[in-house]
């Protein structure tokens, strides 16, 4: 029996976060890999990046298609498109598992191949328990309701929608991994038992673009702690909750910078680091 499901705090969050000291390089800050975006989809890495470079990584080292580095690059110039050491993936954000080159597939299985902690976003879903590293996946109700259909569990959307947290929780169990199950409210469970929730401040973030921003942010806590996660992936399931939290905070001061009004993906990816900030300082 899992533990009763826990919300998460700016407290809990706080804990996760940290500030870089003198001995630190970018190498210790943590190095995130990303295979995200598409042609077809190229804000999805563009987003991505800049939410993971505003949360405080080290480096962000994104492979992808010619086209969509260079959109990469005119958003985020230090970002290093050549292959080489990483310390965490974010995987699948705009890419279409029904159109994955070949060139793309080989991306993705030496990504998994390297045995460091993965997030699993949208289009790389498929390839969960493809690998044996600590791994989180990053879905929504249909997303879920689709990958455990593939693995012949019979469930709706509907039924998703209708029990989040039951699904999030016997999904984890089901997969042997952590789960963040996006929504009004988000359900972060993992196969031990720990479950948490992250009501969000604002429903603006109903919008196409913030879940790429969310992974962005979830990829670089994860990169940052790279060290914990090697001793304990268990950390992996906390990360996620900060993460959830963090991004709904960026939501609500961005809306609330507007007077209450609606936001973009984008708008979020920019109020990350005065959330950030803020965890710091208590």
């Amino acid at each position: 029996m899992g533990e009763p499901w826990q919300e998460w705090t700016v407290d809990d969050a706080a804990g996760w976060v940290r500030a870089p000291h003198a001995g630190d390089d970018k190498y210790s800050r943590g190095v995130l890999g990303m295979i995200t975006g598409s042609p077809d989809y190229p804000g999805a890495a563009v987003l991505g990046v800049d939410a993971a470079t505003r949360t405080g990584v080290g480096m962000v080292r994104y492979i992808g298609p010619r086209g969509v580095r260079a959109a990469v690059l005119l958003r985020r110039p230090e970002t290093v498109t050549v292959s080489g050491r990483v310390q965490a993936w974010l995987i699948g954000s705009g890419i279409d598992p029904g159109r994955r080159s070949f060139m793309l597939q080989g991306d993705l299985q030496h990504a998994l191949a390297s045995r460091v902690p993965v997030v699993l976003d949208a289009g790389a879903l498929d390839l969960v328990g493809t690998h044996t590293a600590p791994t989180v996946i990053t879905p929504h109700a249909r997303e879920l309701a689709n990958l455990l259909v593939t693995r012949e569990v019979e469930v709706t959307v509907a039924e998703v929608r209708a029990d989040p947290g039951g699904w999030a929780d016997r999904a984890a169990r089901e997969l042997g991994v952590a789960v963040l199950l996006k929504g009004a409210v988000t359900h972060i469970a993992d196969p031990d038992g720990d479950r948490y929730t992250v009501t969000a401040d604002t429903h603006w973030l109903a919008s196409a673009g913030t879940g790429d921003v969310l992974g962005g942010i979830l990829g670089a806590l994860v990169a940052t702690h790279h060290e914990e996660l090697a001793l304990n992936a268990e950390v992996l399931t906390r990360l996620a909750a900060t993460a959830a939290w963090i991004h709904s905070e960026a939501a609500r001061r961005a809306s609330a910078a507007v007077d209450g009004g609606p936001v973009a993906a984008l708008d979020i990816a920019e109020a990350v680091p005065q959330v950030i900030g803020g965890l710091l300082q208590r």
